[in-house]
C-alpha cells in the first residue's frame, strides 16, 4: 500500500470511529492540507511532527474531535499556529465562518496560502495578538489549542464572545490546577478519544 493510500484509509477509519462521515472532497482537502504542512512545515516552523502518519493522528484527527462541540455560525481560533484546529474544522464545517488568529505573521502567511490553495471561502486569517484584536462583531465560539491557562484564556477572549457564546479549550491531561483557579461560571469537561492515540485529550467548555 502506498503512503497516500495508507493515509486516506487511516483518515477514513479514524473519522468513522469518531462518528464523523466525511464527504470525498473533504477527505481530499484534509489530506491536501496535511501534505502542505509536510512540505512547508520546516520553512514556516509549523510543527515538530515530521512523520505524516503521526501528523494525521496528532493534527487532523485531534482537530476534528472538536467538531461535534461547535455551534453557531462564527468561530474564532485563537493561537492557530499552522492552522490547527481551524483549517481541518473549516473543511468539515463549510456552513460556518472561521477566523484564524495568530501573532506570528510568518505562520499566518502559510495559513492564508493554505486556505487559498484549498479553496476555503469560509476562512479569514488575521496576524495579530489577541489582546490587540478588535473584530467588527463577536463570535459564537472562541477555540484554543495548547494556548494558555484557562484563566488567561477567559481573560483574553471573553470579550470576543457573542451573548451566549462559549470558549472551547483543547487540553491534554485534565488541568485540575487551572480549573481550580477559575472564578465562578458555567463549566463543562469532555474527555476526547482519538483513534490510534493513547494520549489523554480533554475539551473544556466555559462561559466568557
Amino acid at each position: 500500500m502506498s503512503l497516500s493510500a495508507e493515509l486516506a484509509e487511516r483518515l477514513d477509519n479514524g473519522t468513522r470511529a469518531m462518528g464523523q462521515l466525511l464527504k470525498p472532497e473533504q477527505s481530499t482537502a484534509l489530506l491536501a492540507f496535511l501534505d502542505l504542512m509536510g512540505k512547508w512545515g520546516e520553512t514556516y516552523n509549523l510543527t515538530a511532527v515530521r512523520d505524516p502518519v503521526a501528523a494525521l493522528d496528532l493534527h487532523l484527527l485531534d482537530s476534528l474531535t472538536v467538531s461535534p462541540y461547535l455551534f453557531g455560525d462564527s468561530i474564532l481560533d485563537v493561537g492557530t499556529g499552522g492552522g490547527l484546529p481551524g483549517i481541518p474544522l473549516a473543511i468539515v464545517n463549510p456552513q460556518r465562518r472561521f477566523v484564524l488568529l495568530d501573532s506570528s505573521a510568518k505562520k499566518m502567511r502559510f495559513v492564508r496560502q493554505a486556505a487559498i490553495t484549498l479553496g476555503l471561502r469560509n476562512v479569514e486569517t488575521v496576524a495579530a495578538r489577541v489582546e490587540a484584536y478588535r473584530p467588527p462583531a463577536g463570535f459564537d465560539v472562541v477555540l484554543t489549542r495548547a494556548f494558555a491557562s484557562l484563566a488567561i484564556i477567559r481573560e483574553l477572549t471573553g470579550r470576543l464572545l457573542n451573548p451566549g457564546g462559549r470558549i472551547l479549550a483543547l487540553k491534554g491531561r485534565l488541568p485540575r490546577e487551572e480549573i481550580e483557579e477559575l472564578d465562578a461560571g458555567d463549566f463543562k469537561v469532555y474527555r476526547l478519544a482519538i483513534p490510534g492515540l493513547a494520549a489523554e485529550r480533554h475539551l473544556l467548555e466555559m462561559s466568557g
